[in-house]
Parts: C-alpha cells; structure tokens; sequence
C-alpha cells in the first residue's frame, strides 16, 4: 500500500488526471500482503490473529464518512426527497407484480394472493424505517454494508455485502428476463420466439435471451453517464408507468365478478405465507434507494420521506393490482407468464393487453434503471474499504458516477440473465434480501442500546441475551412452521418468548444511544418485528434455495480468507499507523479517522504496520 499513490484508491489530486479504466496490478491488489509471494505466504499464517482482528473491529460514523475520500472525487449532490420517491417506485414497481402475482395466485394463495402481498409490504415497511435511521445517520453509498459495518463488525459486513451483491445481480438479472417476455406480449409473440434454445445445456440455463444483454447495455450507458439524469428518465417511465397501473385498476374492476373471489384462500395460511416469501421479490428493490444519501441535498428530510412514502404507495398499488386480476378471473384460469395481459385478453378486451405489456415494460426499465444506479454504489463503498479490490471504488471527475462498478456489475448482471430461467432466479433471490434484512433491524438495536465505553457490562450483557432470545424464538417459530403442517403447541411458547425478550430489552436495557436526525419509532417494538417477520418468511422458502444460499456463502467465505481479509486488514493497519500519530485513531470498537489521515494515505508503509493483533 505504502507504493500504491494513485492506484491504491486514496485521495491524491492525480487521480482525476488519469483515465479511470486502467488494469495495473496496484490497482487490485495493491496492500502490503500481495506485494510478493512471501508476503502472502506470511499473510496465510496470520489468517486466524486476522480473522479475530476483523470480527471484533467495528467501525465508526465518523470513519464510513471519512472513506469517502477514497473514491477520489465526490459523488454530486442532486436528489431531493421527490427523486428519491420516484426512485423508489421506480425500483420496486416492475417484474414482481407483473410476473409472480398470476404464478402465486394460480399456485399457493389463489384470490388471497392480496394477504400475501400485505404481509410482505408490511415485512419490506418495517425494513425501510430500519434503513431510514441508518440512511439518515450514515449518508454514504455503502448502504446496509457501512450500515453493518458500524454496528456488527467488519466479518458480518463482509457476508452481507456478499448476498447483498448477489441480490443485485440476480435481481436484474430476473427482471431483464421478464423484459423479453413483456417485449413478446408487446409484439404478439411468444417469449421463446426471441430466445435460442441450446440443447447441449443444462435445463432452466439453456434458453439464451440476447435481448436481455441488449436492455442490459442500453441501462449500463444510462447509469455511467449521469445520476440527475437517470433520476430524470426514471420520473418519466415512472410516471408513464403510474399512468398504465391506474387504468389496469380502472378497467379491470369494470370487468370484475365477484364470483370469481370464491374460494378465497384456497390453500389455506400456509399457502398465503408461501406466496408472500416469493412475493417478497416484488419489493425489492428500496435499499437501492437508501446507497443514495451520499447523492442527497437533505438527508435527514429527504430519505425519510422518500424510502417510507414510496413504500406505502407501493404496497398500496400492489394489493389493488392483486385484487383486480383475482376478479377478473378465476385463479385456476389465470395465465402465469404475462397475467395482467391475458386477463384482459379473456374478458374480451383484447387491445388492452398491449397497453399492460407497454406498461410493465416501463415499469421494469425503471427497475433495472435503479438497480443499476444501487449496486455500483454498494460496491463502490465495499472497495473503499478494500474488502473488494479499490480500482471498483473510483468515481470519474467528470460524470461524478461510479464508472468501473456500474460496468461490472452489469456486465454480471447480462451474463446470468442471458442463461437463467426467472423461476430459478426468483427462488434464491428472495433468501439473500430476507437475510440482509433482518441483519439491518439487529443492526438498529445494537445501534440503540450499545455504545462501546459508555455501556455499562452489565447492560450490554443483558442486551446480548435478550437479543439471543428474539432471534432464537424467531428462528424456532420459522422451523416449526417449516416443519409441523396443523401443529400449534410450540406457537404458544416460542411467541410468548419473542414478546418477553422484546419486552425485557424495553424495560431493562437503558438505551445508549439518541437518534441526532431522526430516529426509528416504537424502538425495539418495531425492529424485533423486522426481525421476527423477516425470519418467520425465510421458514416459506424451499430447500434448494437454501442450499444456493449455503453455496454462494461458502465461495464468500473462500475469497474473504484468501483475499478480502488480507486486504481489509491491511488497509486498516495503515490508517491506523497514520492515524495513530495524529492522535485520532481508536482501534477495536471503533475507528475515527481524521482527512489529514485519508489523504495521506498514499504515504503510509505499511510495513511499519503491526502484522498481526497486538495480543
């Protein structure tokens, strides 16, 4: 790092003389561990002291601030509370409501799919105020990574930022493909007329769709070139797609039975809560909303408003939408791939189902448009703290965007949807944002109730077991519900426990820390029911997606070991040799880090860093 000037992600003047897309080895892996190959054998040795280093490190508001600067250039300040409600809708209102209402209705939830889509909103709600006191507090593009990072420790961010990542790619990835079949509708085709079957692949990868990777590039020049910009195109889909929505829910309900919502729920609760974790794909998207408070005129006004108001439209919007198609038809009748359209088809409006397929069409460019924005500016912020390599960390001069991210991860984001089917990309989808989720609203009442030096260990060990009994009580109502079909014995003791250990954390845990902005309302009430809905749906979620989520997290755990720890260790040593001498720098729980110390990065050797904890 001490040789890494430019290339190592500080703060240097030179940096906005050089063009950004450069590939010189200092540019990935320019820390003291990778210098040569006996400094990475070293570095493997001290694996586990650094392990334990980085799980017990916490960083600090003042330091995911600061880390900034590593970026080179600021990311501009454009958005008010109004794009920030746009771009919520925007990222949310696409291929979750188009595509997976008729499946979840027709198979798990039948005219009851509306309680599912009730359910999930409220679990994406409680999400969002967790995400709001955070956002607010912590106005950086890291989202729930910095967020994490601050309050759970440098590992637990780590993984996270991993699904986090993952539930980017695969969600673009998803909505790309449902692109191609809304394009289809549009033309008056079938959605394989415009993909290549490939025999010799594997089934559920071998239906190649190109014109997801054409949407996919067409997105990626939009999101380098301008945030205001996006934000722009984005109100205008948007309002566009509004428009459509409004006149599905208008002529719909003209075309409604009431006979068609007989049964109601057909399949019971369990099928409801089946359908409301798919549906849960449907709502995501509103982080992506928050990695904008770095771009933010008014933070502590503006996410607030826009995170929380663009929620309630949504889920709003989706209940009206589920009601409409169930009383159009009967569920059994209900056409999976492109609901809303054929719907309209079977009622005798044919010429309506064009003007549902232009809708979702839009609808889902601004999901991708959002994505795509979102994602580079969680990688970005990951790469500063050099967990990722910091070439992804550089923000050009001139469009004050984060170019190499946004390429990347778009580049992935084409990839997968070029190959994989939408069922196997909605299944594992929602596990990754459920988990991050819920990581969040543990992360909120950690934020709450513990301060390093000021708690007293008294308290903080009544609020580690009180928190132990809100997840484990959690967890054990998931499993049974996973398990037992008609039983309801252990309902009546781990539910109790859940109230009591919320109760406990209320009345015997003196909160440590006050909200200066704004603050979450009904604190632990509201975030240990984030907790506790978040975990109760991932119990819906079949096996197979966990055993993807078990194999994404066990190639997460290799990289971290052999190159991301290595990495974040060092850079951390180094700020701190240098923060050290300014008298600036608290190690262990938290990290403060001064501007003098980030711009005299490009100074430090760290081989006068200690290269392992100090025991």
């Amino acid at each position: 790092m001490g040789t890494g000037n430019e290339a190592n992600g500080g703060g240097s003047s030179g940096l906005t003389r050089r063009r950004v897309c450069t590939f010189r080895k200092d540019d990935f892996l320019p820390e003291e561990s990778f210098k040569s190959w006996s400094n990475y054998a070293s570095a493997l040795k001290q694996t586990p002291y650094r392990l334990v280093d980085r799980i017990f490190t916490r960083s600090s508001v003042e330091a995911e601030l600061e880390v900034k600067a590593r970026s080179g250039n600021e990311m501009k300040k454009t958005l008010s509370w109004w794009d920030l409600m746009w771009f919520g809708m925007g990222a949310v209102i696409g291929a979750g409501i188009f595509v997976l209402t008729g499946l979840e209705a027709r198979e798990h939830a039948g005219p009851a799919v509306v309680l599912s889509y009730a359910v999930s909103g409220l679990s994406a709600l409680l999400s969002v105020f967790c995400y709001t006191e955070f956002a607010v507090e912590i106005p950086v593009a890291g989202g729930s990574f910095a967020y994490l990072r601050v309050e759970l420790g440098d590992f637990v961010a780590f993984i996270a930022a991993g699904n986090i990542l993952l539930e980017y790619v695969i969600g673009g990835a998803a909505v790309a493909r449902s692109w191609t079949s809304y394009f289809a509708t549009l033309c008056n085709h079938d959605p394989d007329d415009f993909r290549i079957l490939v025999h010799g692949l594997t089934d559920g990868y071998n239906q190649l769709d190109p014109i997801a990777v054409g949407i996919m590039i067409v997105i990626c020049i939009i999101a380098v070139v301008s945030t205001k910009g996006s934000s722009r195109l984005n109100y205008i889909a948007s309002v566009v797609h509004m428009v459509v929505i409004l006149f599905i829910i208008i002529a719909g309900l003209i075309k409604a039975d009431p006979k068609n919502y007989t049964p109601f729920a057909p399949f019971g609760p369990r099928g409801i809560f089946k359908a409301s974790a798919v549906l849960f794909f449907a709502y995501v998207g509103f982080d992506a909303v928050s990695t904008m408070a770095e771009e933010t005129k008014n933070p502590a006004r503006d996410v607030p408003i826009g995170l929380v108001g663009s929620m309630v439209i949504t889920t709003t919007i989706y209940c009206l939408l589920a009601i409409t198609l169930c009383l159009m038809q009967p569920y059994t009748s209900i056409d999976v791939n492109a609901p809303f359209s054929r719907a309209f088809e079977m009622v005798g409006w044919s010429w309506a189902q064009y003007v549902v397929a232009a809708g979702a069409l839009k609808g889902m460019t601004s999901v991708l448009l959002v994505s795509a924005v979102g994602q580079a500016r969680y990688l970005t912020h990951i790469a500063r703290t050099h967990m990722m390599p910091p070439w992804f960390a550089k923000v050009d001069h001139k469009t004050g965007t984060p170019i190499n991210a946004t390429i990347v991860m778009l580049a992935a984001t084409a990839v997968i949807a070029f190959f994989t089917k939408l069922d196997i990309l909605s299944e594992l989808l929602s596990i990754s944002t459920l988990f991050i989720f819920m990581l969040v609203a543990l992360a909120l009442l950690v934020r709450r109730y513990y301060v390093s030096g000021e708690t007293t260990p008294e308290n903080r060990n009544k609020l580690i077991a009180f928190l132990a009994l809100i997840v484990g009580s959690s967890i054990a109502t998931s499993a049974y519900w996973g398990i037992s079909k008609t039983g309801w014995i252990a309902y009546c003791i781990t539910v109790p426990i859940w109230i009591l250990s919320t109760a406990g954390l209320w009345f015997f845990v003196p909160p440590a820390r006050t909200p200066k902005l704004w603050g979450v309302p009904l604190v632990p009430w509201l975030p240990s029911a984030s907790i506790a809905i978040n975990i109760f749906l991932l119990g819906s979620i079949d096996k197979h997606s966990f055993e993807r989520f078990a194999a994404w997290t066990a190639f997460l755990l290799v990289y971290y070991f052999f190159f991301g720890l290595h990495a974040s260790y060092d850079t951390a040593k180094a700020f701190g040799v240098k923060a050290g001498q300014e008298g600036m720098y608290r190690k262990v729980e938290e990290g403060q880090v001064s501007s003098a110390a980030i711009s005299g990065f490009d100074g430090v050797d760290t081989r006068n860093a200690p290269s392992a904890p100090a025991p």
